[in-house]
């Protein structure tokens, strides 16, 4: 064959394989209507100029009358990544058309082959035609087709088409796919890049379940495209049977908008809207949402579902990089009662407690700044709504977190500055047995914090680790809220304030290590001591930050254990404990820390009296605290143990913790949890709070599961939550409904029950009914 031939020969076997690998476009039907399609663009700028063809035959034949190019027997051919073998490869010159004949496997660079029996097309591969096509995606999705035709370079049909995402059954390969999408005639068009499936049927476990004349979807070169998305379904008690329909608008490449109607049963039509938007720098997306409602006496009366007629909602949340180091943004909602989104379950708006924030945050090599302003929605079917009108409004709160660069004296000098200004326009006070407690007074504060603090850690040589400390502290308070009315402390009613507060520490530990033949224990001892004056003004200023109090081990060591800014602790106070790990061979593995708190001089600042009377029954308003613990076991089938504890210092009584047991293997998972909290009337809990969750998945067969879990309050023996499903999962699929009963004391919700179910296609999308749970949320 001269040099020549033999190039021109190497251009059609070229030619041959980048045609085919368009079949590959048919790998991947997308899960859901996208986006504009990118620009087009040819396989062949794809291959490298430079790329070399290796081609393998048992005979390479050149029939110079007939203008054929032949190769015959275990063609294999390598070019740029791709593979393909064949029994014989032929080139007619004078017709154009190549053929390929006999178990033709073709491997394109993205994994995926493609199979044929046989191969006709012409030259430039804008028109042929291909006999028992199959495709096989990287993905493991597959196409299989009886013929397949390339009509005009931009169009390719395949008739009697299959798809699916399952994989064959390894017993059984002829066994039907779980599901699988059969359709007279499946039209990839190059031009317009949809997928276009013709008298359509859905198939699972083999039945046919659904019939569509006509479907089209872009496909596996498309980003976004307008057009419908899957339905979703939910049903409630008080909302009934509820159908969505979502459609999706491409605007432009940096803006999209999702339009979703719904009709419920028994309260009418609820219209949704998400505009989004994509700058250089940031994300804008803005929604809305609307109903009126046709039954609000579904709901009990007196609440504000009842009594809302037109209700609606708007939210805005945006995201911008100023620069690498500063963000702006801000996510706030206005909705026209205080319960609209909750009821209806906008995605992303149900929570009880909503924030609503605008934020500026700025982060560096060694130090960051945040700045933020807070509005609370409560949510909650208060027609009067008094709980959101006693919330703070925050405008701003700031920190800001610096550390030196260059030791100091050896140690790390480090700065924290908060600046904090609240108002309220509603007292938050109310008595428990007795007790009153003011978590907010009308009014403005504005607090200012400023902190020093350098330390050094020293290790000895017979491995003592000694940390010295430093600290020093100042606060400023412009105060002009109204005073706490019978408040039993001596409350602060100037119009401003100060206090400071300095501390000297010391902390020491000792690391021992003790090793065995199979077997790893590091004990360490811990003590540490604060040295500082009592705290000014102690009890006599606003409390809003400082609220949240739990003393446990995990806190057993904090220098100051004040949750917030707005209480500093005072006086000279000792922390010893013990810290133990152990790991053994055999998989076993245990870790456990147990210490007491001791007030040696000065004012107990958790003794004093407080708004909240913050430190009431913590376990550390006396002299000696109570015992506190933690401690777990793991073990190497599957079960283990963790729990936390506070023992009452005089008699060891149970005073707060929690037990948690689990189990998993291969079949099975299980958690149960003991949670109990003793009555602190002073602090707003007027009775013990003693509960139990479990959650447990069974899994009974293959790719079936049932799962469940309660909440079991046990004082008021009342199950306040309870869940059970079924699942189903396998590489293709996934099935699960759930039912959920769900008792809220504190107000009314749209649904003391729900039924949620979810069917994911892999690859086609999502049919939703509701919520739907499994073994891991479904307590949440």
């Amino acid at each position: 064959m001269a040099v020549g031939d033999r190039k021109y020969f190497s251009k059609q076997l070229v030619a041959l394989l980048v045609g085919a690998t368009l079949c590959s476009y048919f790998g991947s039907v997308p899960a859901s209507y996208g986006q504009v399609s990118a620009p087009e663009q040819t396989i062949e700028k794809k291959i490298p100029a430079e790329a070399k063809l290796l081609l393998s035959a048992n005979e390479l034949v050149y029939n110079r009358d007939a203008d054929l190019v032949s190769a015959v027997g275990g063609v294999q051919i390598n070019y740029a990544g791709y593979k393909m073998v064949a029994q014989k490869v032929e080139y007619n010159q004078k017709t154009g058309r190549m053929t390929a004949i006999g178990n033709i496997e073709l491997v394109s660079p993205d994994g995926n082959r493609i199979y044929a029996d046989n191969l006709d097309v012409t030259d430039n591969f804008a028109d042929g035609f291909m006999n028992s096509l199959r495709i096989e995606t990287a993905d493991n999705t597959r196409i299989v087709a009886e013929t397949g035709e390339r009509v005009g370079g931009t169009q390719m049909i395949l008739n009697k088409g299959v798809y699916t995402a399952c994989l064959p059954c390894a017993e059984d390969p002829k066994r039907a796919p779980f599901w699988q999408v059969k359709a007279k005639r499946v039209i990839q068009n190059g031009v317009t890049h949809t997928i276009r499936l013709e008298r359509a049927r859905f198939e699972l476990l083999g039945y046919p379940i659904a019939f569509v004349p006509v479907m089209e979807v872009p496909d596996n070169t498309v980003k976004r495209k307008s057009g419908f998305l899957f339905p979703t379904m939910s049903l409630s008690q008080n909302l009934g049977f509820g159908l969505s329909v979502p459609y999706y608008y491409v605007i432009s490449p940096s803006m999209d908008a999702t339009v979703t109607a719904t009709g419920y049963t028994a309260q009418g039509f609820l219209v949704e809207g998400e505009f989004r938007q994509r700058f250089e720098n940031g994300t804008h997306i803005l929604r809305v949402a609307g109903i009126d409602q046709a039954k609000p006496d579904n709901f009990s009366s007196g609440t504000s579902d009842a009594e809302a007629g037109q209700r609606g909602m708007v939210a805005s949340k945006a995201e911008f990089r100023i620069n690498p180091r500063w963000t702006f943004g801000w996510d706030v909602m206005m909705q026209s009662d205080n319960n609209f989104s909750r009821t209806y379950k906008l995605r992303g708006l149900t929570s009880t407690d909503r924030t609503n924030q605008i934020y500026l945050t700025g982060l560096g090599k060694r130090n960051y700044f945040d700045m933020r302003a807070f509005y609370f929605d409560v949510q909650d079917a208060d027609r009067k709504n008094t709980a959101e009108k006693q919330q703070a409004i925050v405008y701003p709160s700031l920190d800001y977190h610096y550390v030196a660069p260059q030791p100091l004296a050896g140690g790390e000098l480090s700065a924290d500055v908060n600046l904090t200004n609240i108002s309220r326009t509603h007292d938050d006070f109310y008595t428990v047995d007795g007790f009153d407690r003011f978590r907010g007074l009308k009014g403005q504060t504005s607090r200012l914090t400023a902190e020093l603090q350098w330390k050094r850690t020293y290790v000895t040589p017979t491995g003592l680790v000694i940390t010295p400390l430093l600290a020093a502290r100042g606060d400023a308070f412009a105060l002009n809220m109204d005073d706490p009315t019978g408040y039993a402390g001596n409350y602060d009613d100037g119009n401003s304030a100060t206090r400071s507060m300095v501390t000297a520490g010391l902390e020491m530990r000792y690391p021992i290590l003790m090793t065995t033949d199979n077997s790893t224990h590091v004990l360490e001892p811990i003590a540490q001591i604060y040295a500082r004056p009592d705290e000014q003004l102690a009890g006599r200023l606003p409390n809003e930050d400082a609220q949240s109090f739990v003393f446990d081990a995990t806190s057993l060591f904090d220098r100051d254990k004040f949750s917030g800014y707005d209480r500093v602790e005072g006086g000279t106070r000792a922390n010893v404990g013990i810290q133990y790990t152990g790991t053994f061979d055999s998989g076993y593995k245990l870790h456990g820390i147990f210490g007491q708190s001791y007030q040696i001089a000065g004012q107990n600042s958790f003794a004093t009296d407080d708004l909240v009377n913050v430190g009431a029954d913590s376990g550390l308003e006396t002299t000696r605290s109570d015992y506190v613990g933690l401690g777990g076991i793991e073990t190497p089938y599957g079960v283990s143990v963790t729990a936390s504890y506070r023992l009452d210092e005089k008699d060891f009584d149970f005073r707060r913790g929690d037990l948690t047991t689990a189990y998993q293997n291969d079949t099975f998972s299980s958690q149960v949890t003991f949670t109990h909290l003793s009555a602190q009337p002073a602090y707003g809990f007027d009775e013990d709070n003693d509960e139990i969750q479990t959650s447990s998945k069974i899994k009974f067969k293959d790719y079936w599961s049932i799962f469940g879990g309660i909440a079991w309050d046990l004082n008021n023996d009342v199950i306040s939550r309870r869940t059970l499903g079924l699942s189903y999962e396998d590489e293709c699929t996934i099935f699960t409904i759930a039912y959920t009963d769900s008792r809220d004391s504190d107000d009314e919700s749209a649904s003391d029950w729900t039924i949620g179910a979810r069917l994911t296609f892999r690859t086609l999308g999502d049919i939703k009914v509701g919520y739907s749970g499994d073994s891991s949320d479904g307590l949440n």
